[in-house]
């Protein structure tokens, strides 16, 4: 349970200025690695958090078990002044730093995973807003390249994205829902393995989200994209699952007043429990054998990750 997590993370969002530093201090550096990074480009400025979690027998260990990468995908974590108080966008932030505080307690525990865990996600909390329809978004304090480059490490095996996915009419249900596996350009079938977590850690069926083409290829070239996450898959060949977190209802990505801690729980046991099983070694992002035999048809599709080949 992350619900003591939950609250504490909150809790350091949900406040003016810069939080990262108080967000670092959560965490017993004795046992994991912390980074904090003011980042900033033409287009403005944030805080980049990456918290690595070592585990037995990973790869920072000089192990073989493979690394989970964890990433809170969002515009920013509040829309001041405009807006006070945590907005709906911030649960990518929250999730992700709620999961990374509990693996790193567990971890002082002894509860030790087999594989290491990289948790990165930026905050920043007087981010702008971008009018969208149905609803208006928040938008990115930086480039979205920049904080790509610094989210996605070349350590991470495979990767899950976790993004507030409530504005739109597509998947109209309360909770959470997860992606198709992305791997290099090509949309592959959900993973039977991550449904089969799902249902075990919310005890309801699972249910997947949808996406399209234009989800997966880079922000360029005015494309309709339904939000941000799957733009980890641009910049990696690891295949990558996106989590959304969904609403009955079209909610804004500004709205505040909206983060419901139960929910957000309910998302950072099913991602704690995936980082167990990964490093385990029991669970399959996508069918290796399968996904060789589509590149051998139909060739790969890498140009769809390129962002220097799309004018």
């Amino acid at each position: 349970m992350l619900i003591r997590e939950v609250q504490e993370i909150y809790e350091r969002l949900d406040r003016p200025g810069k939080v990262g530093r108080d967000i670092a201090d959560l965490f017993p550096v004795k046992w994991v690695r912390v980074r904090l990074e003011d980042v900033a480009d033409k287009k403005g400025e944030t805080e980049f958090i990456q918290i690595v979690i070592p585990g037995r027998q990973g790869s920072s260990s000089g192990g073989h078990a493979e690394t989970l990468g964890v990433i809170g995908r969002l515009g920013g974590v509040g829309a001041r002044p405009l807006i006070r108080g945590l907005v709906s966008d911030g649960d990518g932030a929250l999730v992700a730093l709620s999961v990374a505080l509990k693996l790193a307690r567990m971890h002082a525990l002894g509860d030790v995973l087999e594989g290491d865990v990289i948790v990165a996600t930026h905050v920043r909390t007087d981010a702008p807003v971008l009018p969208m329809k149905p609803v208006d978004f928040m938008d990115t304090p930086i480039e979205l390249e920049t904080i790509l480059k610094l989210e996605v490490a070349t350590d991470m095996d495979a990767i899950l994205s976790i993004d507030t996915s409530r504005g739109n009419r597509l998947l109209n249900r309360n909770g959470f829902a997860i992606t198709p596996t992305v791997k290099e350009g090509w949309i592959l079938k959900v993973s039977d393995d991550l449904l089969r977590v799902m249902e075990h850690t919310t005890g309801s069926l699972p249910a997947a989200f949808p996406i399209t083409m234009q989800d997966i290829v880079p922000y360029v070239g005015d494309v309709y994209h339904i939000n941000s996450l799957m733009q980890p898959a641009v910049v990696t060949r690891a295949p990558v699952v996106g989590i959304a977190l969904t609403a009955a209802g079209s909610v804004p990505g500004c709205a505040s007043g909206v983060s419901n801690p139960f929910r957000v729980e309910e998302v950072g046991r099913f991602v704690v429990e995936c980082a167990q099983q990964f490093g385990r070694g029991e669970i399959a992002f996508y069918d290796w054998e399968e996904f060789a035999r589509l590149r051998a048809m139909y060739g790969d599709m890498h140009r769809l990750q390129s962002i220097a080949d799309v004018a």
